[in-house]
């Protein structure tokens, strides 16, 4: 890894791979991390995933990230929190998806490979009212789920 991102961000690789890839199933190159793990928890574990890619997504916008990056990296949020949110296909989605680690690829495409260059800190007001309303619609996604859950018992 390039410095970079290693002195300005080596944190946020490092929650994103606790996160997403910190364990491995013997035998298979296939990893996952707490994320997933974390979901079996009904409402808390979505709300808890989504707040650690959150809090990554502001510390990333805070160091300067172009605007492209950001709403890259808030759309693999949102889209990970909602299909997340939804009970046993989000379970699946989460081991699938790995949006933290989408993420530190985006991030590094831009430190590293001098993509998508620009600042993106003139737009954090703006990812922080779609953070917002991904919350309102994860928080309605549960709801609906366990209401319909409900009325079929």
């Amino acid at each position: 890894m390039e410095k970079a991102l290693s002195t300005r961000l080596k944190w946020v690789e490092r929650v994103s791979h606790l996160m997403d890839e910190q364990f491995k199933i013997p035998g298979t190159n296939f990893r996952f991390g707490l994320d997933p793990i974390m979901n079996f928890i009904p409402i808390a574990g979505d709300l808890g995933g989504f707040a650690v890619s959150t809090a990554l997504l502001l510390t990333m916008a805070k160091h300067g990230v172009s605007r492209k990056v950001l709403l890259l990296m808030t759309l693999n949020i949102i889209l990970d929190s909602t299909i997340g949110a939804i009970p046993i296909l989000g379970n699946i989605f989460d081991f699938a998806y790995k949006s933290n680690s989408r993420n530190i690829k985006l991030l590094k495409e831009h430190y590293e490979e001098g993509k998508h260059q620009g600042s993106g800190k003139g737009i954090i007001a703006w990812i922080i009212i779609t953070l917002i309303l991904s919350f309102a619609l994860i928080v309605y996604v549960l709801w609906a789920t366990i209401s319909w859950l409900a009325g079929m018992l």
